[in-house]
C-alpha cells in the first residue's frame, strides 16, 4: 500500500520503521525534490541571505575585520534563519512535518537534550585539560594563563550576542547539515543498502560542513570541523535526532567565544584558518569521548532510533 510516496506495509508485513536518514520517504516522491532543495539552500540561504543581512547591519564592515558585536549578531542571525528556511523547504518540497526534522519521534526530546548538555559539559572540560597540556594548537588557541581582558561596553555587547544568539546559530547549522542534508543524501543514496546509505548521509554533510567554514583553512582546521561533522552526523543516526549534535555545538561555541571574550580576540576566533597538528589529538578526544558517552547513554535510556512504524509515523506529530 502506497501513502505519500512511501510504501506502507500491510498487516502481514513486518514494519521496522524508518531511521532518521530515511525520513524524507514520508513525504512526496521524486528525485527532483531533494535536488531543488539543495539548490535553494545554496542560492537562497548560502549566497543571497548573508549578503542581504550583512549589507543591512554591517555596511561599513562586510568582511568582519575586526569582528564587532553587530557583525557577530549578523552572522548568528543568518544561521538562526536557517531553522525556518529548512523547515519551509521541507514543508514546501516534501510535504514533511517540521517534527520529522527534529527526531524519529516527530518532536524535540528535551530531557534527552538536557542529558546531552551535561555530557557535552563533561567532554569539553576534559578536552580543555588535554588542550592545556599540549603545545599550541595554532591561531585558534586562547592562552588562559594571561590577564583577563578589561571589561568594556563592547565586551558587554559581545556577551549579550553570545548568550542570546549563539544557541540559535548552532541549532541552525545542525538543522542544515545534520537535519535536511542528512535526510536528503540519505534519501538519494537509497540504492546503496542500509550501511551505504548511512555512510553517505553522514560523510557528505560532514564534508560540506567543513568546506562551508571557508576555503582558506588549512588541513588541521578542516580536519577539526570535518571530525565534528562526522561525530554529529553519527549521533543523529545512533540517537535518532538532532538533540545531541545541537547540545555539543552550543556548548562548544559558548566555550570558544567565551574564552575569546575573556582572554583573546574575537576576530581571530571567528576567522580562524590556520591550526597545528597538535589540534588533532584534541579533536579526537572531544569527538570520540562525546560520541561514546552519548551512545552509551542513549542505549541505557533505550532511546528511539527509528520510527515505531511508517503508518504510525504518518499520523503522529502533524
Amino acid at each position: 500500500m502506497a501513502w505519500g510516496g512511501c510504501s506502507v506495509p500491510s498487516a502481514e508485513e513486518p514494519d521496522n520503521g524508518l531511521a532518521y536518514q530515511e525520513l524524507q520517504e514520508l513525504g512526496l516522491p521524486g528525485m527532483q525534490r531533494p535536488l531543488i532543495g539543495v539548490l535553494v539552500l545554496i542560492v537562497g540561504f548560502w549566497l543571497v541571505l548573508p549578503v542581504v543581512i550583512i549589507s543591512l547591519l554591517c555596511p561599513h564592515n562586510p568582511d568582519g575585520r575586526p569582528v564587532t558585536p553587530t557583525y557577530l549578531a549578523a552572522t548568528n542571525l543568518w544561521w538562526a534563519l536557517a531553522i525556518p528556511t529548512v523547515v519551509g523547504i521541507a514543508w514546501w518540497l516534501h510535504q514533511q512535518s517540521p517534527g520529522w526534522l527534529l527526531s524519529v519521534v516527530g518532536r524535540f526530546r528535551w530531557r534527552w537534550f538536557a542529558a546531552c548538555l551535561g555530557l557535552a559539559f563533561i567532554t569539553l572540560g576534559i578536552t580543555a585539560w588535554v588542550s592545556s597540556v599540549l603545545p599550541s594548537q595554532g591561531s585558534a588557541t586562547v592562552e588562559t594563563s594571561g590577564h583577563l581582558n578589561h571589561w568594556s561596553a563592547q565586551m558587554r555587547d559581545f556577551l549579550l550576542v553570545i548568550v542570546l544568539l549563539t544557541p540559535l546559530q548552532a541549532a541552525g547549522e545542525e538543522f542544515v547539515f545534520r537535519g535536511y542534508l542528512t535526510q536528503t543524501f540519505g534519501g538519494v543514496a537509497d540504492r546503496l543498502g542500509e550501511r551505504g546509505r548511512a555512510a553517505v548521509a553522514v560523510v557528505v554533510p560532514a564534508l560540506l560542513f567543513g568546506i562551508a567554514h571557508g576555503i582558506g583553512q588549512d588541513v588541521p582546521v578542516f580536519f577539526d570541523r570535518f571530525a565534528f561533522g562526522l561525530v554529529a552526523g553519527t549521533l543523529v543516526l545512533v540517537t535518532g535526532g538532532l538533540e545531541a549534535g545541537i547540545a555539543m555545538h552550543v556548548l562548544n561555541n559558548f566555550l570558544a567565544f567565551g574564552l575569546a571574550l575573556a582572554y583573546g580576540d574575537m576576530t581571530t576566533t571567528l576567522h580562524v584558518t590556520h591550526g597545528s597538528w597538535w589540534s588533532i589529538p584534541v579533536t579526537l578526544v572531544q569527538s570520540l569521548l562525546f560520541l561514546g558517552l552519548c551512545w552509551s547513554a542513549s542505549r541505557r535510556r533505550r532511546l528511539a532510533r527509528r520510527t515505531e512504524g511508517i503508518l504510525a509515523a504518518r499520523t503522529g506529530a502533524m
